[in-house]
């Protein structure tokens, strides 16, 4: 117990001491600065000087310039794409001095520069003879482009790119032969390398030599021109719009990627893809479709679901969800400029399947629609088809209920003269429709509500009013449109 109370005594005491050490010292004086750490972009000052007698030394050996057909063996342990890397092609050269000076290298080479008269007389030397050895070898390289006539790509002012061969290298430009015969000079940066003959028209744009801009569209410009609208880029589809039929599609080629027997692009193989991985893995799988507009987005949706339809067998519950396509599209697209079914909407279809891989519910999410649509439309396109559906094939019975009469004769509708689709029959579209919510088990009650309620929309814009006096006060104008309204 003594022991405890005298170190604890004592403790005390060393407390006091250091509060009157403190106490002691003059108070005028600054507070001491916390010691700056090293920042993590830039090495302690211990290991950025170099010794005082470090000097960096090239020494050149024999046979180490590659000359005639030695150029041909480093081309071929390198491969072409070194040439392009290595400035021939559409990248200057790289010099010591182009260093940036905030670099923490920088103030080190610059410290550690010259040590001497000797030394700086090495080191120029040895700088000389790199710069040498790098100017031969890209004479050497620009040789070899001319000996097997390599094609380039070039970016002419136009904005366009064309493909032709190298014919000559001057300095920092080049002579172009192209495909017409012409003959143009360009700078070298404006050049890029073209793919061999040999990979042309390939399926994955992975296997292409150079992946660059003018190659990976005419891989694929050279695609579409052979109706192969499916180019694969790893892992990912890419779709163009063929704007006309094209056998790609039905049961045969179904059979064919269930069976693994085709391997070739298709949006087809990636439903497929994405059913097996679930099935393997257990977990959720996600297909993103995304384009400007025109680009084939509905269609390629619609086809993938049809796949997984396929694959899943047709139960019941798997043809209503095929039908909801054809629901979504009447209220939810119009045509455009660009695209005679394009969606004004977007959308978001989740297809729940059960342990054994068939389809046991699904769940459609909209959102974003365009519903300035329904009053304005700009110059050639139409208002969403549902309308033009319900004037041209609604039954009879339902268009006495409703006093309908044909598109032109609605205000929403004939804004632009633009009634019809060419190759579209509206009367028959109405008739998919009403087959399609029967499918879906819409109730014939329900299904005359939401007509009545679009027929109200088109009579709602023939309703026309008259300003009365100068404060914009305004009174309803007696027509066939007001009078219907108000029933």
């Amino acid at each position: 117990m003594d022991s405890e109370t005298m170190s604890l005594r004592s403790s005390l005491e060393e407390m006091l001491d250091s509060l009157r050490r403190r106490g002691e010292q003059p108070t005028d004086l600054p507070p001491a600065l916390p010691a700056r750490p090293n920042a993590r972009g830039r090495l302690p000052l211990a290991r950025r000087s170099l010794p005082v007698d470090f000097k960096i030394e090239c020494k050149t050996s024999k046979g180490t310039k590659k000359k005639g057909g030695e150029i041909e063996d480093w081309i071929l342990k390198n491969g072409e794409g070194a040439i392009f890397k290595n400035g021939i092609f559409g990248r200057k050269r790289i010099r010591a001095e182009n260093q940036p000076e905030e670099s923490p290298y920088f103030e080190m080479a610059e410290g550690n520069r010259f040590k001497g008269r000797d030394e700086k007389v090495d080191d120029l030397a040895a700088s000389t003879s790199s710069v040498g050895r790098s100017d031969e070898k890209m004479k050497n390289a620009a040789d070899y482009v001319l000996k097997k006539e390599l094609r380039a790509w070039c970016w002419l002012p136009t904005g366009k790119w064309e493909l032709g061969k190298v014919q000559s290298i001057s300095g920092n430009n080049a002579r172009i032969l192209l495909s017409d015969a012409k003959v143009l000079t360009v700078a070298v940066e404006n050049l890029s390398p073209a793919n061999p003959v040999m990979l042309d028209n390939v399926d994955d744009l992975i296997k292409l030599s150079y992946l660059n801009e003018p190659s990976v569209l005419h891989n694929l410009k050279q695609r579409y021109s052979h109706d192969m609208i499916y180019t694969k880029a790893g892992r990912i589809l890419i779709a163009f719009n063929p704007f006309k039929d094209i056998p790609l599609y039905g049961n045969d080629y179904m059979v064919a990627y269930k069976q693994k027997t085709s391997d070739s692009p298709h949006v087809y193989a990636v439903a497929d893809t994405a059913f097996s991985e679930m099935m393997r893995v257990g977990t959720s799988q996600s297909i993103v479709i995304s384009g400007e507009s025109g680009a084939g987005k509905t269609e390629t949706a619609k086809f993938a679901m049809q796949y997984l339809v396929a694959v899943c067998g047709g139960s019941e519950i798997e043809c209503e969800v095929l039908q909801t396509s054809c629901i979504l599209e009447a209220f939810g697209n119009a045509k455009t400029c660009r695209n005679d079914n394009s969606s004004r909407f977007g959308k978001l279809i989740e297809l729940h399947f059960n342990p054994s891989g068939r389809i046991c519910g699904a769940k459609i999410e909209t959102f974003l629609l365009e519903k300035s649509r329904v009053v304005q439309q700009a110059r050639g396109e139409r208002s969403f088809h549902v309308f033009y559906q319900l004037c041209a094939g609604a039954p009879p019975l339902l268009k006495e209920q409703l006093n309908l009469k044909p598109p032109y004769e609605y205000e929403y509708l004939k804004q632009n003269d633009c009634l019809t689709i060419d190759g579209v029959d509206d009367a028959k579209r109405f008739h998919k429709l009403m087959e399609a919510l029967d499918i879906v088990k819409i109730s014939k009650e329900d299904q005359e509500k939401a007509f009545a309620m679009l027929a109200a929309v088109l009579w709602l814009g023939n309703i026309a009013f008259t300003v009365i006096d100068n404060e914009d006060h305004v009174e309803i104008n007696m027509s066939e449109g007001t009078a219907f309204v108000c029933m």
